[in-house]
């Protein structure tokens, strides 16, 4: 039989297999040097679109936690400030309680007073804190101001008695009011009835006696001429910074008094009522019940929405608002608005009310003035604490939220690795098969181009 050669096509045959392996040889490689077994779109079209979604999703959740840590970084400045405040208010309170007593004399309450303008300068300073050059406590990062309806010009400050029985009115008689429990207060109709309070850095006093026929109304006279008035026998309080009511918290009805003008120029603060007997004597027992006035609508200017937006979400308005309180020494009712005090050249504000402190910070230069000065103090604590409690509110929920964050952020992760990365065993044990088979191919190929020399060599 005639041997004819017109193609080698079992070399040919072996060479295909050949470039078959090889391919199948490369791309093992490549899943086993990058670790993953979509290295492109034409390893698997919609897996990789899958996972370039979830890549994103993936970087998107880390900004967010990175967000969280710098919010609360923030939060942190602000917290410092603020209890570097309480310090300084904790030790004003000190001071007033020691001016208070008269075993100091007036030059003693004029060294204190030094101390005192020191320290609310220091609150000031505390209050002008930034961070990356924001600052944070000194009433421009507040939230929504809207104020009371219709003028809108601020809250009013309100001070509300829960200690009163729940049918007292403004007509009720003095002697004949009535604790929350049903018993007498107390009240004789020989005592003195003393106010005091402190607004824009001045502190005012007055006086009723003898009490014998007054009523409620007429004991809170004493500061309704210009300053304040009852705004409430019943459960409502005031109205809040966002134009809603406030109501006592048993929902029960106390008397309320209420500064006659709002914002922080309006507020009152120290308001204090002490009743004494006709020999002059604290009526300590009475007094408790009376001077139980608690500050529980703040004032405040009012403002746009300035509060600080952290971005804890990978979709768009995904975010936390932080508003901060004014800390000011002005906002806390410790000195006047202008830095002036109380201008000697302008009549009292009605008969029978003086000055005992002018300003323009609080003074504690009488011991009328320390009294007063010893609620102002405390009042400006409650508002301080509050401000840390809501700041450690914030840094709770952002803890909260930055372990959520990362729980998501794992699992989707995880979710990509499913789709995306290479099973190391499997892919070392293809790259394997597909060498051998490689090098057998390529063994072959000789063999099968042999074929071909030995037809060769007949021809010689």
């Amino acid at each position: 039989m005639a041997m004819v050669v017109k193609n080698n096509m079992s070399a040919v045959n072996t060479l295909n297999t050949l470039n078959k392996n090889q391919s199948a040889l490369s791309q093992s490689l490549q899943k086993v040097s990058s670790g993953m077994k979509i290295n492109s779109a034409g390893d698997d079209a919609s897996g990789m679109a899958i996972s370039e979604r979830m890549r994103v999703q993936v970087r998107s959740l880390d900004q967010d936690d990175k967000n969280t840590k710098n919010g609360a970084a923030l939060l942190r400045t602000a917290e410092g400030a603020v209890q570097s405040t309480i310090e300084v208010l904790k030790t004003l309170k000190e001071k007033a309680i020691n001016a208070a007593n008269d075993t100091n004399t007036d030059g003693d309450r004029r060294l204190i007073q030094i101390e005192i303008d020191k320290m609310i300068d220091q609150i000031d300073e505390n209050a002008l804190t930034t961070y990356n050059g924001k600052y944070l406590i000194d009433g421009t990062r507040n939230g929504l101001v809207v104020g009371d309806a219709p003028d809108h010009k601020g809250t009013y400050t309100s001070f509300t008695n829960m200690s009163l029985a729940t049918d007292t009115s403004g007509l009720t008689r003095l002697v004949n009011l009535k604790r929350r429990d049903g018993n007498d207060v107390g009240i004789h109709s020989s005592d003195t009835i003393t106010a005091s309070w402190t607004r824009n850095g001045v502190t005012y006093t007055g006086s009723l006696t003898p009490i014998g026929t007054r009523n409620l109304v007429a004991a809170i006279s004493i500061i309704t001429s210009t300053d304040a008035s009852i705004y409430s026998e019943t459960e409502l309080v005031g109205v809040d910074a966002y134009g809603r009511d406030v109501f006592t918290p048993d929902n029960k009805p106390a008397i309320t008094i209420r500064a006659s003008n709002p914002g922080i120029d309006g507020q009152i603060a120290g308001v204090t009522f002490a009743v004494t007997d006709s020999e002059g004597r604290m009526r300590n027992e009475v007094n408790a019940v009376l001077d139980a006035f608690k500050e529980t609508v703040r004032a405040q200017n009012p403002s746009p929405d300035n509060a600080l937006v952290l971005q804890t979400g990978v979709r768009a308005n995904q975010e936390i608002k932080v508003g901060f309180t004014d800390m000011r020494s002005v906002a806390l009712g410790l000195q006047s608005q202008d830095g002036a005090g109380w201008d000697h050249n302008t009549a009292l504000l009605s008969a029978g009310v003086g000055v005992v402190g002018d300003g323009p910070k609080i003074q504690v230069t009488t011991r009328e003035a320390a009294n007063a000065a010893i609620n102002v103090f405390e009042n400006a604590l409650i508002k301080a604490t509050d401000e840390a409690v809501n700041i450690g509110a914030v840094q709770n929920r952002l803890k909260y939220t930055s372990n959520n964050i990362i729980v998501a952020s794992e699992n989707v992760q995880a979710s990509e690795s499913t789709i995306r990365d290479a099973d190391m065993a499997k892919e070392m044990t293809a790259y394997t098969k597909n060498n051998v088979l490689t090098q057998a191919a390529q063994a072959m190929l000789a063999q099968a181009n042999q074929s071909s020399s030995t037809v060769l060599s007949l021809l010689k």
